[in-house]
């Protein structure tokens, strides 16, 4: 042996030594996966099956741990839901969630439809979506942030053709802040069919909510599901029926055990004419109270401000009543 052999020979088991490193550490890395996998499934399982007790089945049809090797998370083949003393039944297809290895505490879902939703004193609905997503941060005790958004969404009578609602897009957030619960949504150009709204005509409809419940987080804990008692602020509301002709709502409110509303809130209105024209097509008999309204509004310019009182239920502007709004069911 020469020495110009020996560092090629040295080289040679280096790379040697890396490969079976490299090997073992692929092997390690996939018993890992596949362990947590295992307990992943394991997991889900036994969550599910604590579900289902006093008249609630929940499935989540041939779960498996799908995503390796980046990935972790819970395949379904179909998920269900069923409150048998409430009368609620939904399902629909595919469930796919997963975490990122490195960031697990991320977590995406998607959801395919279609959805069978049944609920008590409702006809049953059939929903259909394009792109159902949604995201979650985790943490103790509560996750930091829950988003859900979707696109294309449709509502049919199971069986059905005619569609009694649709949306272009959809998108709801909610997060703890500190003691409160900060509540977020929108939806563009919501279509609802007129056996929905008492054979009313209504436009294509767009909305935008952002909305804090006082101690809602601890609410959430506590599993408190009436509004009773309840209050918080709506730091925006909007309707819109176009581009230039909507309503903006905000201020505090409150909710007292039996359901009647207290609150101090300001409404924003942008184009009184298109709006007065709106709501007098989709309530033909109040035209002639509504153009008054709309003329007297138009003393204060094209997006004037009025404050809207309710106490106790009834509601005002001013000294002028606009009649009482019904109690918050428990």
């Amino acid at each position: 042996m020469t020495f110009e052999d020996r560092p090629a020979k040295s080289y040679s088991r280096r790379i040697l030594f890396l490969g079976v490193f490299a090997a073992l550490l692929a092997v390690g890395y996939s018993g890992v996966w596949f362990y947590l996998a295992d307990r992943l499934e394991t997991t889900s399982r036994a969550v599910i099956a604590s579900l289902n007790h006093d008249g609630v089945k929940a499935e989540c049809t041939n779960s498996t741990a799908r995503g390796y090797p980046f990935r972790i998370g819970i395949f379904c083949e179909q998920v269900s839901f069923e409150d048998a003393n409430n009368g609620i039944m939904a399902s629909a297809g595919n469930f796919r969630s997963a975490g990122q290895i490195y960031d697990p505490m991320r977590l995406i879902a998607e959801l395919d439809g279609p959805a069978r939703i049944d609920l008590p004193q409702a006809p049953p609905l059939e929903l259909n979506w394009k792109n159902l997503r949604s995201s979650m941060r985790l943490a103790q005790p509560l996750p930091q942030r829950i988003s859900v958004e979707g696109q294309e969404l449709t509502a049919t009578e199971p069986g059905g053709e005619k569609r009694i609602l649709t949306a272009e897009t959809f998108e709801w957030h909610m997060r703890p802040n500190a003691a409160d619960l900060d509540l977020a949504g929108n939806f563009v150009n919501l279509a609802l069919d007129p056996s929905l709204v008492e054979g009313r005509a209504l436009p294509p409809l767009s909305s935008e909510s952002d909305v804090t419940l006082t101690n809602g987080a601890q609410l959430l804990l506590q599993d408190v599901r009436s509004m009773r008692g309840q209050s918080g602020t709506i730091r925006t509301l909007t309707l819109t029926t176009g581009p230039e002709t909507g309503l903006a709502l905000s201020g505090p409110f409150s909710i007292d055990q039996d359901g009647l509303i207290d609150a101090s809130l300001n409404i924003a209105i942008r184009d009184p004419k298109g709006i007065a024209s709106v709501i007098g097509d989709i309530l033909p008999e109040y035209r002639r109270q509504i153009r008054n309204a709309s003329s007297a509004l138009g003393f204060l310019g094209n997006a004037p401000s009025i404050p809207l009182t309710i106490v106790k239920g009834q509601a005002s502007i001013g000294f002028i009543s606009l009649g009482s709004i019904p109690p918050v069911q428990p």
